[in-house]
Formats: structure tokens, C-alpha cells, sequence
């Protein structure tokens, strides 16, 4: 099986650690580079464009199926979230999986006014009850790779008049995913959207926009950017760009190559090729005696193997431990080939 992004990359080691960060594609490097030499030029361009942070989010918009106009733009999952947060009544409660990334549930957790419950995921749904305000979790656990059973989340919130909030930092660029099918959706784009770390991404529905405060605004969250430099701003956009925070323009440039990539190669082919190596990994990590986290995930989690991480790191194989165990993630840039050495390596 060959890589999808073709010359876009040539990584030094067997790299399997993309839930870590993702490689940046050749494009994406050129474009970060030209900016940086325009800014230390002092050329007029150097600012950065406002041109490529619009490119980037119709990208992001159309691989995650909502319009442009549901998306905001940031630097960061756990600022969104805080935004999210500060949203909510005192008292409201947050139901989320035990052990979420911390970036998806701290926020809450430090307002010290919000009822806080975690929950085992595969009981996520069955835990929504009245008067739960908001359910927040990842598409895909950061520490195992496990999917959460999304539909059922999103029926059980829906029966309660709770909302949804879906960090998608672990499956945005491999797994299909319907933003507008949930009230929020938080995304680091530097894992599987390739893109460099200081670009991410919000998605608020219409509904959920009427109570969601743009409580981090300024100049770039207004309708008239022109007009709105000096003095409160008067009207904000009337779109989710009002919740934009200032773009890391180094950063966007980059993340407008990148983006562009996936949508050329699809989101379909990155699952089926992801998914396909994911597979064979389990397959030889049970033949050499080992018990993978089960499912059809593109990310591959052994429990209790994490302490072998150091070895293949000396072995060229780039892989994480977390929680105990050895995290290995697929991505379009690897192979067959880099499957089958990380397996060698592990059966010595």
C-alpha cells in the first residue's frame, strides 16, 4: 500500500505518532517559510492575508460538511472550550467520558459553579439525563484511539435538550465527520489536518450562536473590520467569525496548503488507507501474543505496552505512550512497510 500524499512527504523515521502531530506537507512548509522571509524583508506583504485565513476555513468548512459561516477561527482546542464554558449557566451540569483530554474538560471543571459528572464512554449516552446542559467529549479518545458511538450520544442529547460538544482534534482529517450534526465542535488542526501548531477550529450552529457569548473579542471578530480599529467594536460579525481570535498568520498560511491537500486526496481514501494499515497492525500485534484496544479505529492503542515506546524510539520508530499504553496512529504518509517494521520491532 502506498503513501496518498506522494512528494508532499519524506519523513527520516517510521513515523506513527500523528495523534501527536502530524507531518507537514512540502507545500505547507514553502508556505510558511515564504511569510516568514516576507516579515523579516519588511516587504508590504509580510503582515500575513486575510486571504489565505479565509481559504483555510472554507477548506476546514467543506471537510467537515458545514458552511463557512459556522466556523471561527483560533489558536487553540482549550480557548474554545473556555468560550463554551463561560457560556453556561452557574449550576449547569457537563457530562463527560472519564478520562477526556484534559483540554475538553478542564474549562469546566475550573469555573467551580458547574456540576462536572464523568462517565465511562461506552455509557456516555445512557448517562444523559433532564437537565443536562451539555455533553462534552472527543469523536476519538485521545488515549486509546477508541471512536465514541456518536449517533447514540447525539439521539440521548437531543431526547434531554442537551447540547453537544465534539472535540474532533483525533479524527478531523481521517475519520468523516458532519460538524453541523453537533451544537460545537473544537479541532487542533496539527494532528491529521496536517497543519502547523497556533491553527484551530470552532463550529457553532445558528441555535447555539444566540447564546454564545464572543466574551475573548476584538478587532477581528467585527463585521467592518475597516472601521472598528480604535474603540469598542459596534457590531460583531454576524457570522461565527465573531468568535475568531486573532489568526497566527505563520500558522494559517501553512494550514491553507495543508487543507488544501486533503480536500485533493478526500477524506474517504485518507480513512480507507488509515484504517486498512490500523488493521493490519492489530492483526500482527495479536499473532505476536499482544491484546490491542478492539475496533475499526485508525489509531491503534496496546495497553501496558507504553513502556517499550523509549526502544522504538531508538529503532526509528516514532510512536507514543499514553496511559500506559503504546499508541500507534496512522496517517497518509505511511505504509505497509513502516506497519510491518514497527511489528518486527516489537517482536524481539
Amino acid at each position: 500500500m502506498d503513501t496518498l500524499g506522494g512528494a508532499e512527504f519524506a519523513p527520516t523515521s517510521t513515523y506513527l505518532n500523528t495523534s501527536g502531530c502530524g507531518l507537514l506537507p512540502r507545500r505547507t512548509v514553502e508556505a510558511v517559510k515564504r511569510l516568514a522571509e516576507e516579515i523579516a524583508d519588511g516587504r508590504p506583504e509580510g503582515a500575513g492575508s486575510f486571504a489565505s485565513v479565509e481559504a483555510a476555513r472554507a477548506s476546514f468548512a467543506r471537510l467537515t460538511g458545514v458552511s463557512a459561516e459556522r466556523v471561527a477561527v483560533g489558536g487553540s482546542v482549550a480557548v474554545h472550550v473556555a468560550l463554551i464554558a463561560a457560556s453556561l449557566p452557574s449550576g449547569a451540569e457537563v457530562v463527560s467520558p472519564e478520562g477526556e483530554f484534559s483540554s475538553v474538560v478542564t474549562p469546566f471543571a475550573v469555573r467551580g459553579d458547574l456540576k462536572v459528572r464523568y462517565v465511562p464512554l461506552d455509557g456516555i449516552a445512557a448517562a444523559v439525563r433532564p437537565g443536562t446542559a451539555l455533553v462534552a467529549l472527543s469523536a476519538v479518545q485521545s488515549a486509546d484511539g477508541r471512536i465514541a458511538d456518536l449517533p447514540a450520544v447525539r439521539a440521548s442529547a437531543a431526547a434531554h435538550g442537551a447540547r453537544v460538544l465534539l472535540d474532533a482534534s483525533q479524527a478531523a482529517g481521517w475519520l468523516p465527520l458532519d460538524a453541523g450534526a453537533y451544537d460545537y465542535t473544537v479541532t487542533a488542526a496539527f494532528k491529521y489536518l496536517l497543519c502547523p501548531r497556533g491553527a484551530s477550529f470552532l463550529t457553532v450552529t445558528e441555535d447555539a450562536q444566540e447564546s454564545l457569548v464572543p466574551a475573548h473579542a476584538g478587532w477581528f471578530a467585527a463585521e467592518d473590520l475597516e472601521g472598528s480599529s480604535y474603540g469598542p467594536v459596534e457590531e460583531f460579525a454576524r457570522t461565527a467569525r465573531r468568535y475568531d481570535e486573532p489568526p497566527a498568520f505563520l500558522a494559517y498560511h501553512g494550514a491553507e496548503q495543508s487543507l488544501a491537500l486533503l480536500e485533493e486526496i478526500g477524506v474517504g481514501a485518507v480513512h480507507a488507507h488509515n484504517t486498512a494499515l490500523a488493521a493490519r497492525f492489530r492483526a500482527g500485534l495479536t499473532e505476536l501474543g499482544h491484546a490491542p484496544v478492539t475496533g475499526d479505529s485508525g489509531i491503534v492503542a496496546v495497553p501496558g505496552l507504553g513502556g517499550r515506546q523509549p526502544e522504538l524510539t531508538r529503532a526509528g520508530i516514532v510512536v507514543s505512550a499514553r496511559a500506559g499504553n503504546l499508541r500507534a496512529s496512522f496517517h497518509l504518509y505511511n505504509t505497509v512497510a513502516d506497519v510491518d517494521r514497527a511489528l518486527d520491532a516489537l517482536s524481539d
